[in-house]
């Protein structure tokens, strides 16, 4: 009678630390679940590789409109390689991100004339992006680069880059690449007797 005693507590003991063992496996895989589930939104942030082009008006430093190109491939570097054709008549300006072979940019050149942007086409206008709410200024860490500069001259890049900053699609850019450099270039679809007030910076941040 003793005996059958003492096994049964021992069989219930054993019982307990077996429900015990499958709670705490059920515990760890609830908790590796959500640890998936949390980092799947980071994961598929990486999956998208695009670049944030933006037009700011020569003369007045406004913002003019832009638009978001996807690539279809995936690189974290980003170089970007100019191909000029000089105007003798009519010129061009293309511009590639080199690591993807995916152009960014495509505009003609017209000397005593005003050429024109063929790509990208369907520029999004200024007040369809959003601004941030706040006053805080921000610029990229690592500066700016210009991509075409064959005049070897300086400019002062904030004032350009001010009336683009504070638009919440830079912020979210800036964000998840913040080891990368504003890349840009003044686009002069006139030359000769070219008009100032046709020529536009365009300005490349990536994600």
């Amino acid at each position: 009678m003793y005996y059958n005693s003492v096994k049964s507590i021992k069989s219930l003991k054993l019982i307990k630390m077996k429900n015990l063992c499958y709670l705490l496996l059920l515990l760890v895989l609830a908790f590796s679940s959500c640890e998936e589930i949390e980092k799947e939104p980071e994961i598929l942030l990486f999956k998208e590789n695009k670049v944030l082009m933006l037009k700011v008006d020569y003369l007045t430093n406004t913002f003019e409109g832009g638009k978001e190109l996807t690539m279809t491939k995936v690189d974290s570097n980003f170089t970007i390689e100019s191909f000029y054709k000089a105007p003798g008549d009519f010129g061009n300006i293309k511009l590639t991100y080199k690591e993807v072979n995916e152009t960014l940019f495509d505009g003609s050149i017209i000397w005593m004339g005003k050429g024109s942007i063929k790509y990208p086409e369907a520029i999004l206008n200024a007040d369809k992006f959003e601004n941030v709410l706040t006053k805080d200024f921000v610029t990229p860490s690592q500066g700016f680069l210009n991509v075409f500069n064959p005049s070897k001259q300086d400019y002062n890049y904030l004032p350009i880059w001010s009336s683009v900053q504070g638009l919440v699609k830079v912020r979210e850019y800036l964000k998840t690449n913040k080891s990368g450099k504003v890349q840009l270039f003044l686009y002069t679809p006139s030359v000769g007797i070219g008009n100032p007030a046709d020529w536009d910076w365009i300005i490349f941040v990536k994600n």
